[in-house]
């Protein structure tokens, strides 16, 4: 089987690189930059052990990198969409843009081959092109990507099932074949049944998200902790131990809000007066000030304060600041008058726009002489660190941690105030 995966940023790339340890494939991008680091066994972004996975490839000679699409898809069965839907600053997908690349590909296809989205599109996007590519014989289907940050190609490699649709038999033959390397547990059913499974999973995960920290913050007021009502919730039978509910931060990144506003304006362009789908982005943008007002509340009237935040990037394991709270938190932090310095294990490269920022080649530099420190992304390396002797570099005792990662790591510290989401004190 020949396959041809399109669009090579975070998806694209993980999805090329572990395919192409059993089958052949070649991975196409119309950016002739990333697609030189790409030869050169190089990631566009950081993800654990994704260099070392496509320097193998390379290496066996199944996996290569093009910007040619009538190159790439001369011979190939399956045509893989795997490009990051980009979006704006409203969470807002940019449909066309992936769509547009799927255009300048498919007419290079051999007649018959199957076009596979995994790209987050809007249900209704596989009988789109089906009109306009049915025609001239090419099929579709759609296996929404569940992939994470850092986790990316256990995730990929060791799937625990597969969301598959599809609309013919030979499609489902060529899929199962596909898929066989990675998991037995394949759900199979109709393209539109995918795609909306897709914006289901993430708006469900952001309405759990949305609904604890909405009761965490009237724990906050009242004196209840979220956390013991956490436990009460998941000892209840119909919830369950595993279910999505933890008082923390808000969601961000634009993964979760891409879904929830893509159905909200579904919805809307069909008729339908949706209420739960607005209200959790609204609900999840308020809570996003959750730090900023705390900071706001317990410096208030004070002035030349500085905050130290721990990680900037959007999740651990990563590099990219891209719709990074942590860097939105920033911002407004110096626009309040606060100054700012950070330490972040990826050492990622600040744009200009984020100067203001000083930022240290380690957490005690960052720390030294801080009024209140805040973890912002959740790294492993900040519940190693050693909290008594970083504790005697602040001037203040606080330590705001939405969702209370460092909790255990701090406890022996006496003096230091936790800050947390729920928490009464």
């Amino acid at each position: 089987m020949k396959i041809v995966v399109l669009g090579l940023w975070h998806l694209g790339s993980v999805t090329a690189a572990c395919c192409a340890k059993h089958f052949d494939v070649i991975g196409l991008d119309f950016d002739a930059g990333n697609i030189a680091k790409l030869r050169l066994g190089k990631a566009p972004l950081f993800e654990p052990g994704l260099d070392d996975l496509i320097a193998a490839g390379l290496a066996s000679g199944r996996l290569h990198f093009t910007d040619e699409p009538t190159t790439a898809c001369a011979e190939a069965n399956i045509l893989w969409v795997a490009h990051d839907t980009p979006v704006d600053d409203e969470d807002r997908a940019d449909i066309d843009f992936v769509l547009r690349q799927v255009r300048r590909c498919v007419p290079a296809l051999p007649p018959g081959a199957l076009v596979l989205l995994s790209s987050q599109l809007p249900v209704g996007t596989c009988r789109q092109l089906e009109k306009e590519f049915g025609p001239q014989g090419y099929r579709f289907a759609c296996s929404p990507e569940n992939l994470r940050l850092g986790k990316a190609i256990e995730i990929f490699t060791k799937a625990d099932r597969i969301i598959a649709g599809y609309r013919d038999d030979r499609a489902k033959t060529q899929l199962t074949e596909l898929f066989a390397p990675f998991t037995s547990q394949v759900v199979w059913m109709r393209s539109e049944s995918a795609e909306m499974t897709k914006h289901a999973i993430n708006s469900f995960l952001a309405v759990s998200i949305t609904f604890m920290n909405e009761v965490a913050r009237i724990c906050e007021a009242t004196g209840a902790d979220a956390k013991e009502v956490e436990r009460g919730l998941k000892t209840e039978s119909r919830i369950g131990p595993k279910a999505y509910l933890s008082p923390g931060g808000a969601f961000a990144g634009g993964t979760l809000a891409r879904d929830v506003v893509t159905v909200t304006n579904l919805g809307r362009s069909l008729g339908e007066d949706l209420d739960v789908f607005p209200a959790i982005k609204r609900s999840n943008d308020s809570h996003r000030q959750w730090a900023l007002k705390k900071l706001r509340k317990l410096f208030s009237g004070q002035t030349n304060r500085k905050i130290a935040l721990l990680g900037l990037t959007y999740k651990p394991g990563t590099d990219t600041l891209r719709r990074s709270s942590a860097v939105e938190l920033a911002t407004a932090l110096a626009a309040s008058g606060f100054s700012v310095s950070a330490f972040d294990p990826s050492f990622p490269a600040l744009p200009p726009e984020l100067a203001f920022i000083r930022f240290e080649r380690s957490a005690a530099e960052a720390l030294d002489g801080a009024d209140a420190v805040v973890l912002c992304t959740e790294w492993p390396d900040f519940r190693t660190l050693d909290w008594p002797r970083l504790a005697a570099r602040l001037r203040r005792p606080f330590v705001v941690d939405a969702s209370r990662f460092l909790e255990k790591s701090i406890a022996a510290t006496p003096g230091i105030q936790l800050i947390t989401v729920g928490s009464p004190l």
